[in-house]
């Protein structure tokens, strides 16, 4: 009996002790929350060149029409006299290349009739009174010439495309803060034992 009686009295207060307890909050874990990663180095826009840009373009102008870019990086005296020895310089070696074409084929016709017709003078030519030796080696030089400005005319097209595309890059060309001076100053030479006196000159002084 006495045993029943303390088995009911730990039942008892087991069940207050149950009902007194409160239900505890569990909060989540900052740390477990997800974390947004940002990026914080920003993409930098890429460097563009704008003297590679414009001497490019001022190429391409040239390759169409000699000059066109000289005069497209902007109309000076200086860039003016440039076109002008471009022009200037095509016409002579188009004057010259016309000449030595009309006397190679002058050469050539007589040599092709001495060759037909041996023994006759060329009522049509002037060159009856030449030796032979002479006229060919005449047509040889004229066919060189011939050749030599041809090749001369390339290398002009190239000299105008090429300096157009380094006066474009020297316009963008920051020399900075780079100042020189010019002053009359004096050599002074091994004047040791009076031998050598001292020379008068120019002196330049470079500042950065």
């Amino acid at each position: 009996m006495r045993n029943f009686f303390l088995l009911s009295v730990l039942v008892f207060f087991s069940a207050l002790s149950l009902k007194a307890q409160q239900p505890v909050s569990i909060k989540k874990d900052s740390t477990a929350q997800t974390i947004q990663k940002t990026d914080t180095l920003k993409k930098r826009p890429a460097y563009i060149n704008p003297g590679k840009v414009a001497g490019k373009k001022a190429a391409f102008r040239s390759m169409i029409l000699p000059g066109m870019g000289q005069l497209g990086n902007g109309v000076t005296v200086y860039r003016l006299a440039k076109v002008a020895g471009i022009y200037t310089g095509a016409t002579l070696l188009t004057l010259s290349y016309i000449e030595n074409n009309n006397n190679y084929k002058i050469v050539l016709k007589e040599l092709e009739f001495r060759v037909l017709h041996p023994g006759e003078r060329n009522p049509e030519g002037f060159l009856q009174d030449r030796q032979q030796d002479g006229l060919i080696l005449a047509k040889d030089t004229f066919r060189r010439n011939r050749e030599v400005i041809v090749f001369s005319f390339v290398g002009l097209y190239l000299l105008n495309v090429v300096e157009a595309y380094i006066d474009a890059r020297l316009k963008y060309f920051d020399v900075g803060d780079i100042a020189f001076k010019v002053s009359p100053g004096i050599i002074d030479a091994n004047t040791m034992y009076g031998f050598n006196q001292p020379v008068p000159g120019i002196k330049l002084t470079l500042k950065f």
